[in-house]
Parts: C-alpha cells; structure tokens; sequence
C-alpha cells in the first residue's frame, strides 16, 4: 500500500531540460541495489554533484529556492533505458508528481506503477509553469487527481489518466492491494458459479 493521492498542493522544481534520459535520472551504476529505498540520493547524480562528490550549484536540486513534492520537466521525460529504478529514484527523493509535456512510455507505466503521477500538459501550459517557477519559486501548484486537473496563478489544464490507475492513487494501492480489494466482489462471483 502506498500514498493516497487525490489532491496535491506544492511548490515545484522546474529542470527545463528536454529528452532526459533514465540515465541520467538515476545513473546505471547505481542501480546493485535489491530494495528501492535510498535512490533518492543518487537522483540526477551527475548533474548534481562533480566526480569528487561536490555539489553542482547552479542545478536546480542544489538550489534553496526550489523545492516542493512537484518536478517540472521538459519535454520528453524519461525516455532511454526502461529501469524502474529512475520512478523509485523520483519517489525516494520526495516527488509525488512530474509534469511534463510528453512521457517515453514505460517510464510512465514505471512511474505509475510507483505512485508518482506523470502529468501531461500541452506545451504552452509547460512553458508557462516553468517560466513562472523560474520567476516566483514559491508558486504553488495543484494537481487534482480527482477532476483530472492541474492549476497554478489562475491557470488550469486538464490532464488524461488511465481509469485503473487513477483509481489505484486514490486509494494508495499497487496492483495486489487492488486485487484484494476486489475479495467480496470475486468471492461472490465465485459462489455463483
């Protein structure tokens, strides 16, 4: 079971950058480990730190103005290799959403799959997030998984989300924990047949 989601109010961090690769999310030589915790330390590694293990200050993660539970992300996120490794490294750091106006596919499964919501926005909206972020680092965002919906300054999009998974957010499941929610259901079908 893992974090309800239905309404999220946060600042956000905008990383502008297109085509950003599963890679460079969570670099592969990180990725011995056999359980998903601490992955949040080595997310974006080598953009936020020098080989000798020193922050990189003009990267966004570095910077005290930026922070929030909302990763604002050009287009084209997560695209490269298929590890999962690059949601649980997003989850692990604190991020419950990424926006972005495009996803590779299977990281956005992978995402879904460990409750971190990828938004999809149009390229506007994108641009004026982050062009806002960039401006007012304390603007808060919502994202309303309910009504499908994101906001920030008086500006609202809505966004698509498959019906399975919204309805696994909602109420925090993985794919196991929707099953059993199904006992009665299945229970009652079984006994009828």
């Amino acid at each position: 079971m893992k974090d309800k989601f239905t309404i999220l109010r946060s600042t956000a961090v905008p990383l502008p950058a297109e085509n950003i690769d599963t890679d460079q999310i969570i670099p592969a030589r990180f990725l011995k480990a056999t359980t998903r915790e601490g992955f949040g330390d080595n997310l974006f590694r080598d953009w936020r730190y020098t080989p000798a293990d020193e922050p990189i200050s003009d990267f966004v993660l570095n910077n005290v103005s930026f922070s929030g539970k909302i990763l604002v992300a050009g287009k084209n996120f997560g695209c490269g290799s298929s590890r999962e490794h690059a949601a649980w490294a997003i989850y692990d750091y604190g991020f419950r959403v990424v926006v972005s106006s495009f996803f590779a596919d299977i990281f956005k499964n992978n995402a879904l799959n460990n409750a971190v919501l990828p938004v999809v926005v149009t390229d506007k909206f994108l641009q004026s997030l982050l062009e806002t972020l960039q401006q007012n680092p304390q603007t808060e965002v919502i994202v309303d998984l309910v009504n499908q919906q994101i906001s920030f300054d008086g500006k609202l999009e809505k966004f698509e989300i498959n019906a399975y998974k919204k309805e696994c957010l909602i109420n925090g499941y993985d794919d196991i924990d929707y099953l059993l929610s199904l006992n009665k259901e299945i229970r009652e079908f079984d006994l009828a047949h």
